[in-house]
Formats: structure tokens, sequence, C-alpha cells
């Protein structure tokens, strides 16, 4: 008869990774359900009417353009990044510093949970992007505007959109 080891096994993944795993599949199902793509029109629409055109400075058309290129203007995007953080939502706010995720060691300077700013509402999503727009770099805080927004004419995001 073969002698057994009690030794406990060795495992493939540890059980945090697999919480983590099971944790990012569970959001990412429970947001595409949830999930929208706003046409440009309708996204300029949904912006004015959280007060966005004007705020420290920024016309319609750069919120818009901003939304673009770093979205597409999907709700649901998520980006992970190398080190391990997340961009989340339609303004692609990284979970470095303004949301969390299931990391605590983290500032969360928009006081919400990443997961918050994938909503279709965009009311979560406004209040934390316009957090960021508050600091000394304004909306050059993403590098998206920065290269494809900032200093162009913008008129053509917002054209024909009534608002």
């Amino acid at each position: 008869m073969e002698a057994r080891s009690w030794a406990p096994r060795r495992q493939l993944c540890p059980p945090g990774i697999m919480l983590l795993a099971f944790a990012t599949l569970l959001s990412c199902l429970l947001t595409s359900g949830q999930a929208k793509v706003y046409s440009r029109c309708e996204l300029a629409r949904a912006l004015q009417d959280f007060g966005m055109e004007g705020y420290r400075g920024y016309s319609m058309a750069d919120w818009v353009c901003l939304a673009y290129f770093t979205s597409g203007f999907n709700t649901a995007a998520v980006d992970h990044e190398a080190d391990g953080s997340t961009n989340n939502g339609i303004f692609q706010i990284n979970s470095r510093k303004w949301c969390k995720n299931l990391s605590t060691d983290v500032p969360n300077w928009c006081q919400m949970y990443c997961s918050d700013l994938l909503n279709p509402n965009l009311k979560d999503t406004v209040i934390c992007a316009m957090k960021i727009a508050q600091q000394p770099q304004g909306l050059a805080s993403w590098e998206a505007w920065r290269r494809h927004c900032q200093g162009k004419d913008l008129k053509d995001w917002v054209d024909g959109c009534d608002l």
C-alpha cells in the first residue's frame, strides 16, 4: 500500500487572485447589462443638464471630445493598466487616485467605487470629472484631451446638437 502524505497541497492559484478574478468577471457581467454608448449630441445634452458647459472654463465641446477619445462615449469602458489600476467609464477615470476598486490603499479622492463610474446615468462620473477638472492641470490631467482636443477647433463636436 502506498503511503499518503498529509502535507497540504500547493494551490495553483492563491485564493486572493481567484477572488479578484471572480469580482472582476462579476463586475463586467453586472455593468454590461447597464452599458450605454451615447451618441455625440445625446452626451452633450446630458452633460449640459449636469452644468458642464463652461465649467472651469471648458466648453461642452471639450468634454465631448474628451469622452470620445477616452471611451468612445461608452459608459461601461474599463481599461486595465500595467500597474494594476483601471481607467473607468466614459471619461476613463483612474483608480490610482480617484476611485476605489478592491484595494484599500488608494486615495479615492472622488469618494466612490470605480464601478459607480460605469453607470449610464453619468451622475457619479460627472461629480468625479468635475473634481479632476478642479485640479491645477484641469482637463490636461487626461492625456487623451491633451493629445486630441487641447488647442484645437472643437466646434464640430457639438455642431447641430441643439444645446
